[in-house]
């Protein structure tokens, strides 16, 4: 079996405010950018500073705070959609930045808001499996280098962070079991069409366009069909969560704590709404940091430890969903 051992998380210094947002967008004012989307601020990584920087940065603090021996590392998951390169793989060069030692296994893995669950499905069966006893869960991500300064709809949505943990093993506390999702199909509606094989950079015009609501994109931007994603949400979400609820035998009264994916104020409430969580039993935490994709469900459980809203013998959900389509849920035992 296996537990989350530890979590910590890292903030670029760079900050995005409503203010500066509304400034920019006179039409949207500070009090709209809060109340649509529960975010005050986000954080940004400087032009120079990429994921695995701020994934460096995560792991030191989690090696700080929790007094945590490199050494002790067995495997490094890394979860990014924004790797320094195509190649090499990215975790591979954290290892040797962060001293872990050579015999630890290391790989990248592509996913956004369901990365953190699929990463803990991952550590959870390599230490199940004997294949490693501490495996260094990481999620980090600079979305706002996708980003179009001129495209509202998802500027005062998305910030950078990156989140690192310590899953290790253990007899006591458990993870699981696992749901997953994956619907292709809706791959267009969240993109960046630029930069990979199938369009390169220097074969694209990279055109701006202008929607109806005067966002500015490119190919080489990140495009968010909000509509598509919404309605997608709540057709997988809820019966995520029953088939999860029934694949473990539990009950919505057995869980103690929802932590899903920190999408936006919006979607957190109509998905509250429609699965009948309890508000006290929703945990949210978005106003400072943002959407941080793969980072918001592991910032958002370092809160609620510190909070002790998660204790001995509590039952907490975890969902994630989004980018792929892709989506995945599982139950932890603390």
């Amino acid at each position: 079996m296996a537990y989350i051992k530890a979590i910590s998380y890292y903030l670029p210094p760079d900050i995005l405010s409503n203010e500066l947002l509304a400034g920019q967008f006179p039409e949207w004012s500070v009090e709209k950018i809060s109340s649509k989307t529960g975010i005050r601020e986000r954080h940004i990584a400087a032009a120079d500073i990429c994921s695995s920087d701020l994934a460096y940065e995560s792991v030191k603090m989690l090696f700080t705070e929790h007094n945590i021996n490199p050494g002790e590392i067995d495997f490094i998951l890394l979860c990014t959609q924004s790797p320094d390169y195509f190649l090499p793989t990215t975790a591979c060069l954290l290892q040797d930045r962060l001293n872990i030692p050579t015999t630890a296994g290391a790989l990248d893995f592509n996913l956004g808001c369901s990365g953190f669950v699929y990463g803990l499905s991952l550590a959870n069966s390599l230490i199940k499996a004997g294949e490693a006893e501490n495996v260094l869960l990481i999620t980090a991500e600079t979305y706002s280098k996708f980003i179009n300064p001129q495209d509202k709809s998802v500027r005062t949505i998305f910030g950078d962070a990156a989140a690192a943990c310590l899953i290790s093993k253990s007899e006591n506390n458990t993870i699981g079991p696992f749901i997953y999702g994956t619907d292709g199909s809706g791959g267009q509606n969240l993109i960046v069409k630029e930069g990979g094989m199938r369009t390169p950079t220097n074969l694209s015009s990279s055109e701006e366009k202008v929607d109806e609501y005067g966002n500015v994109h490119n190919a080489a931007n990140l495009y968010m069909n909000g509509g598509e994603i919404f309605i997608f949400t709540l057709k997988s979400v809820p019966s995520l969560i029953s088939n999860l609820l029934q694949k473990a035998n539990l009950s919505m009264d057995d869980i103690g704590l929802f932590v899903l994916h920190q999408a936006n104020k919006y979607m957190l409430e109509a998905l509250r709404k429609k699965i009948h969580i309890p508000e006290d039993k929703l945990f949210i935490y978005m106003e400072d940091v943002g959407n941080t994709v793969s980072s918001t469900i592991p910032i958002a459980l370092y809160h609620a430890l510190k909070e002790k809203r998660i204790f001995a013998g509590i039952k907490v959900m975890v969902v994630g969903f989004g980018v792929g389509y892709s989506w995945a849920g599982t139950i932890m035992q603390f």
